[in-house]
């Protein structure tokens, strides 16, 4: 099995905005077909959806990127 392909969603502006990002990630995560992920760019360690996704069946992988901000992988194993 080849490796998922990623889209990419940065919450960064909703964020700012004041606009809590949750129903969009629930949105795009629920749209993700067979073999593809989301990578969630964010200005904190997003650990409560991290758990949350993990109790629904996704995997994970989560790095700090070079600009502060940590971009997490979410897919279906």
């Amino acid at each position: 099995m080849s490796a998922p392909k990623f889209k990419t969603f940065d919450v960064r502006p909703l964020l700012a905005s004041g606009i809590e990002p949750l129903p969009e990630i629930r949105k795009r995560v629920a749209a993700l077909a067979p073999g593809t992920g989301l990578t969630l760019i964010a200005p904190f360690m997003p650990a409560p959806l991290i758990e949350l996704l993990k109790s629904e069946g996704f995997e994970s992988t989560m790095e700090r990127r070079h600009d502060g901000a940590w971009a997490v992988n979410f897919w279906r194993a």
